[in-house]
């Protein structure tokens, strides 16, 4: 994954061979928690909803000046069989996502008395363009549960953002004011656009 200061990302990923991540309600907050502890340090979290059996976070990344890029060395072959070096950037909070999913592995392996992995190998991160596409990914993430048939409501859904913008939680994992600011979200109709029907040509333009 690579992360460019001042963007937006939607990084969302799922159990391996689609199989649920989170058991109890006491393995989604404690995620959650996890997520504040590797990801906040990076990132301003915008949105997320997490799934039994999948996640997606929305997020702005956070200036880092000069000190916390790690210098890594990624192997590459040549159309003539070549095989060269090329040094890379790599933005901490791809480190974080690793340690996030790593831990969270951990915790649940020890839980159900298993082992492997619990997440799929990659994390996927899609740049989004703020103006075009932020608002779209930020209303189909809240929209993850009420697609899926798992509430009639999305304030039924406790482990999503929406509760929180929508006035019924004081959640403080996300950057409202910034989300609002960034994405042009109006207070005053967030409840009523958040329930609107979004085309399958503006999903495929955040994945």
């Amino acid at each position: 994954m690579r992360f460019t200061e001042g963007n937006l990302y939607h990084i969302y990923n799922r159990g391996n061979n689609k199989q649920p991540v989170y058991f109890t309600p006491a393995n989604y907050i404690y995620f959650l928690k996890q997520v504040r502890h590797f990801l906040l340090p990076h990132c301003d979290m915008l949105c997320y909803c997490l799934m039994p059996n999948h996640f997606h976070f929305l997020v702005f990344i956070k200036p880092t000046g000069d000190i916390r890029y790690r210098q890594t060395d990624v192997k590459e072959t040549t159309k003539s069989g070549q095989t060269i070096t090329i040094s890379t950037e790599r933005h901490p909070l791809a480190a974080a996502i690793g340690y996030l999913l790593s831990s969270y592995t951990q915790s649940i392996n020890k839980q159900n008395n298993t082992s492997g992995s619990v997440f799929q190998q990659k994390t996927k991160a899609k740049g989004i363009n703020q103006f075009l596409y932020g608002e779209t990914c930020f209303h189909y993430i809240h929209q993850n549960p009420l697609k899926a048939g798992m509430v009639t409501k999305m304030e039924d859904w406790s482990y999503s953002s929406f509760t929180d913008y929508a006035g019924f939680r004081n959640g403080t994992l996300c950057n409202q004011q910034l989300a609002c600011e960034l994405l042009n979200l109006n207070k005053e109709t967030f409840y009523e656009d958040s329930y609107k029907v979004i085309m399958d040509e503006a999903v495929n333009n955040i994945f």
